[in-house]
């Protein structure tokens, strides 16, 4: 027997395609019950409750009881940025349900990555904060600057905060929809609670789109202006 990571099971797991779909809405960052998971996957409730705990003993999802009811949530982080890369990879090699990418125009635009900004709102705020030294890049390592600790400061976000949790502040996730890196890490999902916080913009109740008002879609370009 071979040593070393399993890698073997963890791709049997996302390989199934109901599991797949499954995993896909919760890639929202939202809880949804096994029943809301098995009309996503196309699947009986019994067969759900099957794939579940089969997900959930592989590490890639969690379990939360509420009352009476059970949710079920991604594992963790870790767990969206790795579909997330694998949705790029996938698209980057011409393996997509529909063509040229999200069918929906407003997810391409915005949409949620389990716990951050994604889409072209998402890569355009990352190019923005290295572009102007906020934060610095090396390859796909990423790292806050003094100046972007200030400019957060006057965003009103709380950089100590940040700095608490053991996830890193910045981490580049792979945009499947833009193929290039969008903004993840305790940052980003900062920046994303701040946007809906202040009514710039809102989620969508039927997809993983961000929907922008005009006066928060205005203040987001002026914040966080392209090239």
């Amino acid at each position: 027997m071979k040593e070393g990571p399993d890698i073997a099971r963890i791709g049997t797991l996302i390989g199934d395609p109901a599991r797949a779909n499954m995993l896909t809405a919760l890639m929202g960052g939202q809880a949804l019950t096994a029943t809301e998971l098995a009309q996503a996957a196309g699947v009986t409730l019994q067969t759900a409750s099957s794939h579940l705990s089969k997900l959930e003993d592989g590490g890639l999802i969690a379990q939360r009881k509420q009352g009476r009811h059970r949710y079920f949530t991604l594992a963790d982080a870790a767990a969206g940025a790795l579909l997330e890369s694998l949705m790029g990879f996938a698209a980057s090699r011409g393996h997509l349900r529909h063509q040229p990418g999200p069918k929906d125009p407003a997810l391409r635009k915005a949409r949620v990555c389990y716990d951050h900004l994604a889409g072209d709102y998402g890569v355009r705020m990352l190019d923005s904060f290295v572009k102007r030294g906020a934060i610095a890049t090396d390859g796909e390592n990423l790292a806050m600057t003094e100046e972007g600790r200030t400019e957060l400061g006057r965003i009103g976000i709380d950089v100590g905060t940040l700095s608490s949790s053991r996830r890193p502040i910045c981490k580049s996730c792979l945009d499947w929809s833009e193929r290039r890196s969008h903004l993840a890490g305790t940052l980003g999902k900062a920046l994303l609670s701040h946007f809906l916080e202040k009514g710039w913009a809102r989620r969508s109740g039927e997809s993983r789109a961000v929907l922008f008002t005009p006066e928060g879609e205005r203040k987001f370009l002026a914040l966080f202006p392209a090239d």
